[in-house]
């Protein structure tokens, strides 16, 4: 018996393998439309300076021109150029290296700040002990034009460091960071941005922000 079982053993292997020797054309193209593991696309940051603060109002005057463009792109790196100087009055003195990029529909800005401007346990509880005195704040979010003159920056994420700032914290980071300023139709979630009034809409996409101005 045990020759036999042996003996069918081997003959049931050797059908195996005629079957899939003869039906290689329908398994093997499994293989080979699985899809391929790309590496994520690298994130292209570019710099807050000034001088991307004076272009992004640039374009937003060409805007207000009768006879302008109906809309205009502007980089990541210089819309929150405008945006810090709209919100502060300037750019941020107390970071460095800060950058902006956008990734999908979102604009990503990024700076090197001390803990201790954010409010340290007052603002971040517990998780300000697990951080140090300085680390890479990370802010993820996106526009919307709340009404004629204001727009809001509502933000998705915050990160400093590795650690995620829990949502139920972010009002309150935003608060400090906007030095309490706040105005009605503003979500908690976001920064008041003065902007002009024939400004209707901001957009993201394909690596930039698209600014679209009213129709007359």
């Amino acid at each position: 018996m045990g020759c036999l079982a042996r003996l069918g053993c081997l003959v049931l292997l050797v059908l195996l393998g005629v079957v899939a020797w003869l039906t290689r054309d329908r398994w093997t193209v499994v293989f080979h439309q699985a899809a391929p593991v790309h590496a994520a696309a690298p994130i292209h940051w570019q710099p807050l300076t000034l001088m991307g603060a004076h272009r992004a109002q640039a374009a937003l005057d060409t805007l207000s021109e009768l006879k302008g463009p109906v809309f205009q792109n502007v980089e990541p790196g210089d819309a929150s150029a405008y945006v810090f100087k709209a919100l502060l009055g300037k750019l941020p003195e107390d970071a460095d290296s800060a950058a902006a990029a956008v990734v999908g529909d979102a604009l990503y800005v990024r700076a090197k700040v001390r803990v201790k401007e954010l409010g340290g346990g007052d603002v971040l509880g517990s998780l300000a002990s697990m951080l140090r005195d300085r680390e890479w704040m990370q802010v993820a979010g996106s526009f919307h034009v709340v009404r004629p003159g204001l727009t809001e920056f509502q933000v998705r994420q915050i990160k400093l460091g590795s650690l995620s700032v829990p949502s139920a914290v972010i009002p309150k980071l935003l608060a400090r960071i906007a030095q309490g300023a706040h105005l009605d139709g503003v979500h908690a979630d976001a920064l008041p941005i003065p902007t002009p009034k024939y400004l209707v809409d901001i957009r993201i996409a394909e690596g930039h922000l698209i600014l679209y101005k009213g129709l007359p």
